[in-house]
């Protein structure tokens, strides 16, 4: 994909919690990173690279595609990026962790108060150790997360010796922590919360939340409403922190998870990979809308079409839905595999909750790209519709002239298909037969030599626009459609009229009727970019030709300087002007003696030569 598609893929992300992983060309995992909102998080690679280390800069130029799992927490979000790291193992990640291997979380039984840490590696020293995780980062981001939602102490003081020696920290006063330094605290209540991070870790994370539950009914029903209000805001981080065990789980060890959604105009087929209890990869598949309108029809075709053939089966795959030939199916799966492979319709707990994910991430990838092209074809139709054309603008091709006086006369050519850029179509043109600066002249033999290409059987010209827009007034629109009616061809043609601000404000005929744009804002951006890119890549066409001509119609009428040694002299001395004034033993530090001297000379005996 281009920087382009890349930059317009992220903005049509959701914000949503997940995972990104970035590919290379050769659709290698390069980098793997979670987001709380991807939209944003995935948008800022592909801004200004000021702002970029010179890592990521590195990274984002190679990067050829990305794929996303969404997720319903942030913190499942966390852990499954930490999982997919492990499992790929990304270069520029790898850069970021200790060469000792991926640490764990350790966690101190043997204390009064035990605390969790980080441990490079899981010892016998009695502690209990949960992990590996994916880095020292992501791991400490799994404890700042536990303490947090159940409120656990962050600071930097020792239980049980700090008991009742200062007042409680700002923690306490903000509700981050429930004051363990107070001396009417219970022991005790800091081992269940202890507890409770340990099942959280372990993945029941429906367990700690009915026990949570069940006591802050009962402290309700005892008017201690103090301690069920405290309870409820446990209750509800540790919903926010995953309540349900999708990412970690021992029962899905070797499981595919099936998710469908069928759009509007374009369905996905989304395979969700547990390996070892973790989400390991995302597969999917988008396809036009067919004559299965039986959504249980549509996936028994997509199972049989994805799984014939494969070397490997999961042990278990979870459908959305029941279906009638799940019993030949399971057959058939099973001996292929040579094990028993068994195909769950589940209705309720943890494994409906994966269904309902998989569902999520299908219907985002139908939305994400039915959505844009949706979009984008309804604006290609109001704007044929806008301008009377018959047919719908698919190709859109614009022309501008730049020049600074008599020589250096060009033309920029670009290409537009459905609204958006086609680089690889984009022309430069050197005006031939102009002695000086016209631009009614210089526009006419642009669109008369492209035309005639197209007519001669130039493969580079061979495709006809459906519209073509050229930069300025009513003028330039007559000789546009002059031109290119003399060679028997019809394209309509409209001239892109300018306000003070040199933004496109209207389109011309060649009759002379304006047509405004500015009251459907979609088209008027559209025209707009359009405008200014035929514009730049106009303008930075003159520039090179302006700079190689200035440059070389000096230096080429030396003997002896050629390309090479006229771009090292150049890259040395960064004008004509230092050239001139450079003594001659500089100019042989540069060139070889007898160059050197040819250059020395020709300067100081052509005193006449402008600077």
């Amino acid at each position: 994909m281009t920087f382009d598609e890349l930059k317009e893929k992220a903005r049509s992300l959701p914000l949503k919690p997940g995972v990104y992983i970035m590919r290379d060309a050769g659709d290698e995992v390069i980098y793997i990173g979670k987001a709380k909102a991807l939209k944003n998080r995935v948008s800022q690679y592909f801004q200004d690279s000021a702002g970029h280390t010179e890592k990521t800069r590195a990274m984002v130029g190679q990067i050829d595609r990305f794929e996303v799992i969404i997720a319903d927490s942030e913190f499942e979000a966390l852990v499954l990026e930490c999982a997919l790291i492990k499992r790929h193992m990304p270069h520029y990640n790898i850069l970021l962790k200790d060469d000792k291997g991926y640490p764990y979380i350790r966690l101190n039984v043997k204390e009064r108060y035990p605390t969790f840490s980080i441990a490079q590696k899981a010892a016998n020293d009695g502690a209990r150790y949960f992990g590996p995780f994916g880095g020292r980062g992501s791991t400490q981001g799994i404890i700042d997360a536990l303490l947090s939602a159940l409120k656990l102490p962050q600071c930097h003081k020792k239980f049980p010796r700090d008991i009742g020696r200062e007042r409680p920290c700002l923690n306490f006063h903000m509700g981050n922590c429930d004051g363990y330094c107070r001396r009417d605290m219970e022991q005790s209540r800091h081992r269940e919360a202890i507890e409770q991070a340990v099942r959280l870790l372990e993945g029941k994370f429906r367990e700690v939340g009915d026990e949570l539950q069940a006591e802050m009914e009962q402290a309700a029903e005892e008017l201690r409403f103090e301690r069920a209000a405290a309870l409820r805001d446990r209750y509800r981080a540790i919903e926010l922190l995953g309540k349900r065990q999708k990412v970690v789980s021992g029962s899905l060890a070797d499981t595919d998870v099936i998710g469908f959604h069928r759009g509007a105009a374009k369905s996905c087929f989304v395979i969700l990979h547990y390996v070892e209890g973790e989400l390991a990869a995302k597969d999917w598949e988008l396809f036009e809308n067919g004559v299965e309108e039986n959504g249980q029809e549509s996936i028994a075709a997509l199972l049989k079409q994805y799984y014939e053939g494969r070397a490997h089966f999961p042990r278990q795959i979870l459908l959305p839905c029941e279906l009638e030939e799940e019993v030949p199916l399971t057959r058939l799966f099973s001996e292929q595999a040579g094990y028993r492979v068994t195909l769950v319709t589940p209705q309720r707990g943890a494994k409906a909750d994966l269904i309902r994910l998989a569902a999520t991430n299908a219907e985002e990838e139908v939305e994400r790209a039915t959505g844009r092209e949706e979009r984008q074809s309804k604006l290609m139709e109001a704007f044929g519709k806008m301008l009377a054309l018959k047919n719908i603008p698919v190709r859109i091709e614009a022309f501008d002239i730049s020049n600074t006086g008599a020589s250096d006369i060009v033309a920029s050519m670009t290409v537009f298909e459905n609204g958006r850029p086609r680089k690889r179509d984009y022309r430069h043109f050197k005006i031939k037969n102009q002695e000086g600066p016209n631009d009614y002249a210089s526009m006419e033999e642009v669109l008369t030599r492209r035309f005639r290409r197209y007519l001669d059987g130039d493969e580079k010209f061979s495709v006809l626009p459906d519209l073509l827009l050229i930069d300025g007034g009513l003028g330039h629109t007559k000789i546009a459609v002059n031109a290119v009616n003399a060679l028997g061809l019809t394209i309509p043609a409209f001239g892109m009229v300018k306000d003070d601000r040199h933004r496109t404000r209207a389109l011309v005929t060649a009759q002379g009727e304006e047509i405004g744009i500015q009251q459907n804002q979609a088209i008027f951006s559209m025209v707009g970019r359009i405008q200014e890119e035929t514009h730049r890549f106009a303008i930075e066409f003159h520039r090179a030709q302006h700079t190689k001509n200035s440059y070389g119609s000096v230096l080429d009428e030396i003997p002896g300087v050629g390309d090479i040694r006229k771009a090292a002299l150049l890259k040395q001395f960064k004008s004509i002007k230092r050239i001139r004034e450079a003594a001659l033993e500089q100019l042989a530090e540069v060139v070889p003696q007898h160059t050197a001297r040819a250059v020395y000379d020709y300067f100081h005996n052509n005193k006449e030569e402008p600077s």
